[in-house]
């Protein structure tokens, strides 16, 4: 091997975890255009076009083949497309009345209990404890005093999310390539848009709107699931994971410097709380694989 050959192979991972930073930044700064579309079309409204916009642009690349798969497959493809629907309904509900990253951070409890589950380790709660700690201090006026109903919503967005993970799972195991989201996203949009078009009304329908909710698409969906993909060949999943727990920080820059959205230095406190837990909840999940899978520990089935 030549030493050209091994520097690339050596920056194959930083190019891709670039990616996923740049998906990342992408999806945040879409979640912050479509806040400053709810006084036009409302959270229910945003959601709608997000996911009709999503539909399209998966069903374009994508172009899923409907023959050929079982009625379990379908239950799954429709139960995954369902809860896209309320994921994205709860999260947006929640961005109207909770700043972006105290919405994130109380989100992205979802993900982390559900590997303190899968992980199947007493000694992996104590992530969980340390996320929800930082959760607390975050309610204690670190963003300005949190209006209830939006922390309700974002921890039913936390929920989703975990059930995103699981169903995201599954279908892909019945659907090839891109197949199963694009079949589901289309679903949530049949869910959502009559809901949508109900609640913003005939300015839906104006170009200026239209645009908007497709640049939030792309920015949202399109970009972050396409370099995503692309991460997730050249990294192994527990660094994914990690670079993903650092979606409230992202998220909070993203709110201070797009939308205006204050916030104090318990704030940060708070958000780094999350992550390490988050960060910590993924290596110990690795950390638990290697041993149940090499014999030195407690199996994981």
């Amino acid at each position: 091997m030549t030493i050209a050959s091994a520097s690339h192979r050596a920056a194959r991972p930083f190019g891709a975890v670039g990616l996923v930073a740049i998906g990342l930044i992408c999806q945040e700064v879409g979640a912050s255009f479509a806040v400053l579309l709810f006084p036009s079309v409302g959270a229910i409204g945003m959601v709608s076009l997000r996911l009709a916009f999503s539909a399209i642009v998966l069903l374009a690349i994508a172009r899923p083949r409907l023959r050929g798969h079982s009625r379990n497959d379908w239950l799954t493809v429709i139960a995954f497309g369902i809860t896209l629907a309320l994921l994205n309904a709860l999260f947006y509900e929640a961005l109207a009345r909770v700043p972006l990253g105290a919405t994130i951070t109380i989100e992205v409890l979802g993900p982390l209990v559900l590997s303190v589950v899968m992980s199947r380790r007493a000694s992996s709660w104590l992530w969980a404890v340390l996320a929800f700690a930082g959760v607390v201090i975050l309610s204690q006026g670190s963003f300005g005093d949190l209006d209830p109903v939006g922390v309700a919503f974002a921890f039913g967005a936390a929920a989703m999310w975990a059930g995103y993970i699981l169903l995201s799972a599954g279908t892909g195991t019945r659907f090839p390539r891109l197949d199963g989201l694009a079949l589901a996203m289309t679903v949530g949009a049949v869910i959502t848009v009559p809901f949508g078009i109900a609640s913003a009304g005939p300015v839906i329908f104006q170009p200026r709107i239209l645009l908007l909710g497709a640049a939030v698409a792309v920015l949202s969906s399109t970009i972050p699931y396409t370099l995503e993909l692309i991460a997730l060949r050249r990294l192994p999943s527990a660094t994914f994971s990690i670079l993903m727990s650092l979606t409230p920080a992202i998220a909070t820059a993203a709110g201070f410097l797009i939308l205006g959205q204050k916030f104090t230095g318990v704030a940060f406190a708070a958000i780094g709380l999350v992550i390490a837990a988050s960060i910590g909840a993924v290596v110990s999940s690795s950390h638990a694989a290697r041993l149940g899978e090499t014999g030195l520990g407690e199996p994981l089935s």
